[in-house]
């Protein structure tokens, strides 16, 4: 039996915690500031072939967010991170409860940030042909999600990242944004 290849993404492998999270969202008058604190599994699930010419290594996430505030859930994804060894391409595909979901993707090429850390980077955008956007109805005639980027930084005990969605709501344009520092469990 041949050892699955996870390329950058073996380094998620686990459980993660952390509670310095901040999220800007935007608001009808404004921009709300959400303090929270989440937990994120990352569970290997094996290789998978496509059309018998591309292997992707592929883990599982689940992402649970909840308000500082109130303990409240705020946000629930989950999705799947997927390395294609061959092509050196980490992907992630993701759904949310409100009813949008994306593929985004990147170039890999063995990065690593100034602390040593592996460094992803993926990107996603309504009107690119290989990693898009897709959304309900709903969404897209009001809270319109057209770009998404996130950047990961990960070493044996620490992840962090900052997650970018550019939104058309509420009659104007606003990025989205969160970001946190988590520490392995």
């Amino acid at each position: 039996m041949t050892a699955i290849d996870y390329g950058p993404l073996n380094a998620l492998i686990g459980k993660w915690q952390g509670d310095k999270g901040t999220d800007i969202a935007p608001e009808p008058d404004g921009t709300e500031n959400n303090p929270y604190y989440e937990t994120i599994v990352f569970s290997a699930i094996g290789d998978v072939c496509n059309a018998e010419s591309q292997t992707l290594a592929v883990l599982h996430y689940r992402q649970i967010v909840r308000r500082h505030s109130d303990d409240k859930v705020f946000h629930d994804e989950t999705g799947y991170w997927h390395w294609d060894a061959e092509r050196q391409l980490v992907m992630q595909s993701l759904t949310i409860p409100r009813g949008t979901s994306l593929i985004a993707g990147g170039n890999y090429q063995d990065q690593t940030d100034a602390q040593g850390r592996v460094a992803i980077h993926v990107e996603a955008a309504e009107d690119n042909p290989d990693w898009t956007i897709s959304q309900a109805p709903f969404m897209r005639d009001n809270a319109r999600t057209y770009a998404f980027s996130h950047d990961l930084f990960v070493d044996a005990e620490h992840l962090s990242y900052q997650q970018s969605i550019h939104l058309d709501i509420y009659g104007k344009t606003f990025e989205h944004s969160d970001k946190n520092s988590l520490q392995r469990c």
